[in-house]
């Protein structure tokens, strides 16, 4: 398949590998995907340099890792211009196949999935098995957890989402503070 380049965007580059990222947030994404997906390099560049790493949403880490990343220049590709690479179910978006045909020299496991995907491409996740499972599950737990905390942040700030629920000088439920 070949993808059309249609101008040249900047971005960021990875600092542990190049992968060439359109903004700051796709970066930390990038960063914490990679080391919770396969550990390594990326996951002791941001051990070294983002205490809590882990426990951040997509902006904070953003903010923390963006300094370390040198501006890079890449080409944007429109989808349209793949020529109607579909995966079925009606979604139609590169994989990063890099040149390569399914089922022609393809990546045998998980690491070969990743490393012969495109840069800032997707791999296989045929290839991950029982690996993938493993992965949404730790997903949704942070998820769960980042919420619950963001949730005890509003409580101790006496922010509600709702705007109705007393705040803590009126916690009894007297909304004038007289008992």
């Amino acid at each position: 398949m070949r993808l059309a380049a249609v101008g040249a965007n900047m971005g960021y580059a990875c600092p542990v590998c190049g992968d060439p990222q359109t903004d700051a947030e796709h970066l930390a994404n990038h960063l914490a995907f990679t080391a919770m997906l396969r550990g390594g390099d990326h996951e002791a560049w941001l051990d070294d340099r983002v205490d809590g790493w882990a426990a951040l949403d997509p902006p904070e880490l953003a903010e923390r890792v963006v300094d370390h990343a040198d501006e890079a220049e890449f080409p944007q590709v429109f989808e349209d211009t793949t020529d109607g690479h579909d995966h079925g179910g009606g979604y139609q978006h590169d994989h990063g196949h890099g040149g390569h045909q399914h089922g022609d020299g393809q990546a045998t496991g998980p690491s070969d999935a990743v490393e012969s995907a495109a840069p800032g491409g997707v791999a296989d996740l045929d290839h991950f098995e029982g690996e993938t499972d493993d992965v949404l599950a730790e997903a949704k737990e942070l998820t769960r957890r980042r919420r619950e905390n963001a949730g005890d942040d509003d409580a101790a700030d006496g922010d509600t989402d709702d705007g109705d629920a007393p705040d803590a000088a009126g916690a009894d439920g007297d909304e004038t503070g007289d008992s």
